[in-house]
């Protein structure tokens, strides 16, 4: 079972901005850890704490090759090139995506839990995640990345899942013993 629930949209704590980490202790370890272990459960390739309920810059990733799993505290991007249109989801945003465009390559650096300077050249995926994943630590969703048509249409499609969900619990506290 997965360590932590992956908060959904909706949750304000989505659209807060995260606060530099500090300090880099047994406790951020953990968590990145948990972290790991959730985004693995979800699946995804990506997790930034915030969606996870804490409001801490760091985010882990593993794009499921040789190199394993990582994270990266205080991420910062300081370049941007290119433009590339991909269809991109979001674990708090559960079964939609879109295609999006962003970047195609970004500069990405940080520091890795050892309290070592990290620096990346990223493009296509590792570039889409990496700015996917400070877009959260931003308190910036997906869903603000969509043109007018695209976030129109996710809209609508919230709407009506969050309509399901409230008649599938409107049901399930009907058929609960005790209650008229």
């Amino acid at each position: 079972m997965a360590p932590y629930d992956i908060r959904l949209v909706g949750d304000p704590v989505l659209r807060q901005p995260a606060t530099e980490v500090t300090d880099i202790d047994a406790r951020l370890v953990r968590l990145a850890e948990d972290m790991i272990v959730t985004m693995h459960e979800a699946p995804g390739i990506g997790l930034a704490a915030p969606q996870v309920g804490v409001q801490k810059r760091m985010f882990v990733y593993d794009l499921h090759d040789e190199q394993g799993s990582h994270v990266v505290v205080n991420p910062v991007i300081s370049e941007t090139r290119g433009e590339w249109v991909y269809e991109e989801g979001c674990l708090s945003v559960p079964g939609l995506s879109w295609e999006i465009v962003r970047p195609k390559e970004v500069h990405l650096s940080g520091i890795d839990l050892d309290g070592n300077q990290v620096s990346f050249e990223a493009d296509d995926l590792l570039a889409r995640m990496f700015q996917h994943e400070v877009d959260h630590l931003d308190g910036i969703l997906l869903l603000e990345r969509l043109d007018p048509a695209q976030a129109n249409e996710a809209k609508r499609v919230l709407r009506e899942q969050a309509l399901a969900a409230g008649e599938g619990e409107t049901r399930r506290r009907l058929r609960m013993p005790g209650r008229a």
